[in-house]
């Protein structure tokens, strides 16, 4: 192997160690290259994260029972869970959980098995539950509690436990969906390129002292040989 292939593959495997990506089943999560995943969230099974998402911190994604796709450009903030629904007699086929593109999933909320469209920002401390379907430019406001089976209309915000619709959203607001997912791609780019020189400074770490053990061995090799030349 090459030297610059050799460094890459060592450089991959440290990232990989960085992060807690535990494949179930046989299947691994699939995050795409431009995202940013904290050391500290916990990704499981069939997963998949489009360009440009993130996973904050102690956020778990588990995707065993059935499939999590988070789209493009979407955050999944500290201490969020987020979990599917399995086929069952009292489930029938299950549900799988499904996040589109520029979602601001806030801080401690709760996904099961549910559909979220684009353009969404779900409240801190938020929670939506099995085969409910938040439609595209949705604000959902924090501690709310969306049923399940529940359809959440578009250009709507939705407040309380259970959710009811509020109010349509002003074009401000409509706008400021958008920039929130924006927001988090830019500070998503700053974390990634922070962990790129942890897992340099690792590599660093891991290849000088893998040059002075090699050092060490040579000179040990050398010393028996001269050794056994004088004997």
């Amino acid at each position: 192997m090459a030297r610059g292939a050799m460094v890459k593959q060592m450089k991959n495997q440290i990232e990989r160690h960085l992060l807690d990506v535990r494949p179930f089943k046989g299947v691994s999560p699939k995050v795409e290259k431009d995202c940013y995943v904290d050391k500290t969230a916990v990704l499981i099974g069939k997963v998949t994260v489009g360009k440009d998402s993130s996973v904050w911190p102690n956020a778990v994604v588990r995707g065993d029972a059935h499939e999590i796709s988070i789209g493009e450009r979407t955050s999944v903030q500290d201490n969020s869970c987020l979990h599917v629904t399995h086929k069952g007699p009292f489930t029938g086929e299950g549900h799988a959980l499904k996040i589109g593109d520029d979602v601001t999933v806030g801080h401690s909320v709760n996904l099961h098995g549910c559909s979220v469209g684009d353009r969404v920002i779900i409240g801190i401390g938020s929670t939506v539950l099995d085969g409910a379907v938040i439609e595209s430019d949705v604000m959902i406001g924090a501690h709310s509690l969306v049923p399940p089976d529940a359809r959440l209309a578009s250009g709507h915000l939705y407040l309380g436990s259970p959710a009811k619709q509020s109010r349509r959203l002003m074009d401000k607001e409509k706008e400021f969906l958008k920039y929130s997912a924006e927001n988090y791609v830019r500070l998503s780019r700053t974390f990634s390129a922070e962990a790129k020189q942890e897992v340099n400074r690792r590599w660093l770490e891991t290849r000088d002292f893998a040059a002075a053990e090699q050092k060490k061995q040579a000179e040990l090799l050398k010393k028996k040989k001269l050794k056994a030349k004088d004997a």
